[in-house]
């Protein structure tokens, strides 16, 4: 007990420092913990406003302002300790490129995730092919790119090979066209399968004037005169306008009394030499 007191005595004031600086680091851990939250919480809303509601760049920025608030109390809690934080800061500096160096791959992931992420060729929600790929995009984060495909499977790709590859942003356009093509009889009369064509289009009001519908003799094939409608229609009623016109076309060019051929061959069989009919 006598070496107790003895001890207590004789290290009070590094104690009394010890018991200070343990309860300061609680308290700025608990502040930051609440500077945190309140500090993601406004970076969120101002971000989500700027950005025009871009979730994935708002989710990001507000997560980031996080991490930058427990930084610094780690900063101030080595301080208080004695820790020449100056020096610590060259260390995580050398460990830092030291990592970048053997990490160069997921680096490039990172910064490729940033260029994405500012300039923006796809946002979240939005149907695009990328790398061979296709699907909306459910999340964009600094190392991967994640699509749902449109029969719900999950495809996750490095932010890298997105950024290096072209992306087909199939939602960005306000309008897109469809290409309806169909096949009539070689006896069957071009005039009546375009006035058709033209007759769909004036029953479905959703496609539009601008630009102009156009009705073409798209290929003349083995069995079959091709004709096309390209029309333009709103990107969000593209595919129904797109399923219900192609579910049409067959009984309208058929009320025309027009027939629509399927794939055929003349045989022609000579009669002569059985040498010859044998090759």
């Amino acid at each position: 007990m006598g070496n107790i007191t003895a001890f207590l005595s004789e290290h009070q004031a590094q104690l009394l420092s010890i018991g200070q600086n343990t309860l300061l680091t609680i308290l700025i851990l608990v502040a930051a913990a609440i500077g945190a939250k309140v500090l993601k919480r406004a970076v969120y809303k101002a971000v989500y406003r700027v950005s025009k509601q871009d979730e994935i760049v708002t989710k990001l920025l507000s997560t980031l302002s996080g991490y930058v608030v427990y930084l610094i109390a780690v900063v101030i809690i080595l301080d208080l300790f004695g820790v020449n934080t100056a020096s610590l800061v060259a260390l995580v500096g050398a460990a830092g490129l030291a990592i970048g160096l053997a990490l160069k791959d997921t680096l490039s992931n990172v910064a490729a995730g940033v260029m994405l992420l500012f300039l923006k060729p796809l946002r979240k929600s939005e149907f695009v092919e990328v790398s061979g790929s296709s699907g909306s995009v459910k999340d964009l984060g600094l190392f991967t790119t994640v699509l749902e495909t449109a029969d719900g499977i999950y495809i996750s790709i490095p932010n890298s090979t997105v950024w290096a590859g072209a992306v087909k942003n199939f939602s960005r356009n306000d309008k897109r066209r469809m290409d309806i093509t169909v096949g009539i009889s070689y006896g069957d009369s071009i005039e009546d399968g375009l006035t058709a064509l033209r007759e769909l289009v004036a029953e479905e009001p959703r496609i539009l004037n601008t630009p102009e519908p156009q009705y073409l003799v798209h290929t003349l094939a083995d069995s079959s005169v091709n004709l096309q409608l390209r029309a333009w229609t709103p990107t969000a009623n593209y595919w129904d306008i797109y399923w219900k016109t192609q579910r049409k076309v067959k009984d309208k060019v058929e009320s025309m009394g027009i027939t629509i051929p399927f794939p055929q061959r003349d045989l022609h069989i000579i009669e002569g030499d059985k040498q010859l009919l044998k090759k």
